[in-house]
């Protein structure tokens, strides 16, 4: 409905007013673009404090800041990188699209047909994009099914024996214990590289078979 900016200021200021009154703060969500003073230091950094809802999100979000999460939480660098495209053998591309929305889409781009000349490309997405239209293989999981894909690989790979032994470990006394529905004992494992598979699988994975 077109009106004025004092009309929507005044809309605005009454919806949250209601909010406040019913003490339903958290049913306000602001969510910004680019930065810019005013929606970062003000509408971004004061208002939803200030209101008392948790509910504010930037960009940064499916952008910069979560792209550095994946190397950060699982190689301790938190910056910005790319990966090893040139000698690639098997590029699994799994919820995502670097042909078209990777930050170094023109190197994506041109070590792609490189990747399918010499190996193999899996594309595991629920929609039809660039890569998978490309892709040797393509897995067309449904919306929201990616955990369970994960946890049914991750089950099939540790009952199987089929882990990297040099950089998970292994057990003991070289017997391997994961077996589906059964809980093992986590002294039994001799761990390297990770951390907590044993008690991982206990909890999650015993019983996620494909």
């Amino acid at each position: 409905v077109p009106m004025r900016w004092e009309e929507a200021l005044d809309t605005l200021a009454d919806k949250m007013m209601e909010l406040r009154k019913n003490n339903e703060l958290e049913k306000l969500m602001y969510m910004r673009g680019r930065y810019s003073p005013t929606s970062t230091d003000l509408l971004y950094g004061t208002l939803p404090k200030i209101f008392g809802t948790p509910n504010y999100y930037s960009h940064s979000a499916i952008c910069a800041e979560a792209e550095k999460m994946g190397p950060g939480y699982t190689q301790g660098f938190f910056g910005y990188r790319d990966y090893d495209l040139a000698k690639t053998e098997c590029l699994v591309v799994w919820g995502c699209d670097p042909l078209s929305s990777n930050r170094q889409v023109p190197n994506a781009i041109a070590k792609f047909s490189d990747i399918l000349d010499r190996g193999t490309v899996i594309a595991v997405d629920p929609r039809m994009s660039a890569s998978v239209a490309k892709a040797n293989e393509w897995l067309p999981i449904k919306p929201g099914e990616d955990g369970a894909l994960a946890a049914g690989i991750a089950h099939v790979l540790l009952t199987e024996g089929l882990w990297s032994k040099e950089f998970v470990g292994s057990f003991k006394d070289g017997k391997n214990l994961f077996k589906t529905g059964a809980t093992v004992d986590e002294t039994a494992f001799a761990e390297k590289q990770t951390h907590g598979i044993v008690k991982f699988w206990n909890i999650e994975l015993k019983d996620r078979t494909p």
